[in-house]
């Protein structure tokens, strides 16, 4: 039987803003009004990124709004989520990113088997002639499929 993956929030701006050269499944600490915020879809990746603090991970600046049934079990929408990685996985991660000067950048969030995890890249920042030839490719590649699709 095939593992069923289904997506909540992609992280569009960190595919365009860097090259993804690892990736990396980590679970997230939550509590319950939260998880019943991210099965509700309401998530937010774009201006996230994740740190390493006394040999654990943070995801940071992600947003899960507040349960509209949940009143005074909310927790604050942009506190830090605790991430649930083995921690050679962890220090290998923090390791990378000080010595190459990588960024550690959530990529995805998804349901799996009902747990919440998180995918996270271990990125590299591109330059603006990067971002412009990756647009280029895609735009091409649009036109190219557009003709394709009239024609045949």
């Amino acid at each position: 039987m095939a593992e069923e993956k289904q997506v909540i929030a992609r992280n569009k701006k960190a595919y365009h803003d860097y090259f993804v050269l690892e990736t990396y499944e980590a679970g997230i600490e939550l509590y319950g009004t939260e998880i019943k915020s991210i099965r509700a879809g309401k998530v937010n990746l774009k201006d996230s990124f994740c740190s390493v603090d006394g040999g654990e991970m943070f995801a940071i600046g992600m947003h899960i709004s507040p349960y509209e049934q949940g009143n005074r079990f909310n927790r604050d929408p942009l506190r830090k989520k605790r991430l649930l990685l083995h921690k050679r996985e962890i220090m290998k991660l923090f390791g990378e990113s000080q010595q190459q000067g990588l960024s550690i950048v959530p990529l995805e969030l998804y349901l799996t088997k009902g747990r919440a995890k998180l995918m996270i890249g271990l990125c590299k920042g591109k330059k603006l002639y990067d971002k412009r030839a990756t647009e280029a490719k895609k735009t091409a590649q649009r036109t190219i499929e557009r003709e394709f699709k009239e024609r045949y």
